[in-house]
Order: C-alpha cells, then sequence, then structure tokens
C-alpha cells in the first residue's frame, strides 16, 4: 500500500466532496434563501465573508484538483497517451478540465462579484437616501445576481466532473 497515493486519494475526494456540496447547496438553497427573506439576507451574506467562506471554497478547491492532477499523472503513468485516450482517462481528463472550468469562474467571476458586492453593500449602507444610493443598490443587485449565475454554473459543471470521475472505471 502505498501511504501518499491514499493520503492524495482520500484527501481528492473528501475536499472534492465539500467543494461540490457547499456549491451545491449554495446555488439550490441559500442564494435563494437569501434572497426570499430581502434585506436581513445581506446579514447572513456578511456573516459566511466574517468566517472566510471566500478564501476557504478556493483553497479547498485549489488542493482537490492538485491532487487530483497528481494522482491523474501518476495513474496515466506520467501522462502516457494511451492510458490518457482510454475511456478511463478521457473521463477522469474531463471531470477534471470540467473542475478546472469551475475553479476558473469561481475565482474570476463568483469571488471577485461577491467582494465588490459586500463592499458596496457596507458603503450603501451609509449613504443617505437619494439618487446615488439607488444607483449603488442596483449595481449590489447586479453583483449578486452574476455571483448566482456563475453559482449555479459552477455547480453543474462540478456535478458533471463528480458523475465523471464516479464511473469512469465503468466506461
Amino acid at each position: 500500500m502505498n501511504l501518499l497515493i491514499v493520503t492524495l486519494r482520500l484527501l481528492h475526494i473528501v475536499l472534492g466532496m465539500f467543494w461540490a456540496g457547499t456549491l451545491i447547496f449554495f446555488a439550490a438553497f441559500l442564494v435563494p434563501s437569501v434572497r426570499d427573506v430581502g434585506p436581513d439576507g445581506a446579514k447572513v451574506m456578511a456573516a459566511l465573508q466574517r468566517r472566510r467562506f471566500l478564501d476557504v471554497i478556493p483553497a479547498v478547491a485549489a488542493l482537490t484538483i492538485l491532487s487530483g492532477l497528481w494522482l491523474y499523472w501518476r495513474l496515466s503513468g506520467g501522462f502516457s497517451s494511451a492510458w490518457v485516450t482510454s475511456r478511463f482517462g478521457v473521463a477522469l481528463g474531463l471531470g477534471g478540465l470540467l473542475s478546472l472550468v469551475a475553479f476558473g469562474i469561481g475565482i474570476g467571476i463568483m469571488r471577485p462579484a461577491a467582494l465588490r458586492a459586500a463592499a458596496l453593500a457596507q458603503q450603501q449602507a451609509t449613504l443617505p437616501e437619494g439618487p446615488d444610493r439607488a444607483a449603488q443598490l442596483a449595481v449590489v443587485q447586479q453583483l449578486r445576481q452574476r455571483t448566482a449565475a456563475a453559482g449555479r454554473f459552477v455547480a453543474v459543471l462540478l456535478i458533471l466532473a463528480t458523475a465523471l470521475m464516479a464511473v469512469a472505471r465503468y466506461l
């Protein structure tokens, strides 16, 4: 038994489950619930931010991807073309590619939009009633919608990636 492979596989599966499960919960339940409660939903999002949600999830995703890449390299014998082009290799590779796209969207779209929305929401709360406050609120809403849409897309990508990796051995 190779302890390094067992450890990396365990990390990859557990962290991947956490990443995918969190994003699915976020997209399917948390964001719609926060939206339903109106202005009080911002308190929930602020509490998540204080708990470093927007830092933890990218770190978990990065560790999932890095452990997966190492496992893929090891399993494929250094990216042997015969193995990589097998059904098993293609399924794992496609799952990995979908995960990389999900990570890119999370880091490039979701996280910046959520951080900017939170910062603007804090500023907006201190502005007096008027056109400036209304304009800033509109920007916050737009950013929240972008975050939610990206979150739904990332959740779908992670569902597909997880499904491909789960059945790859049997293809």
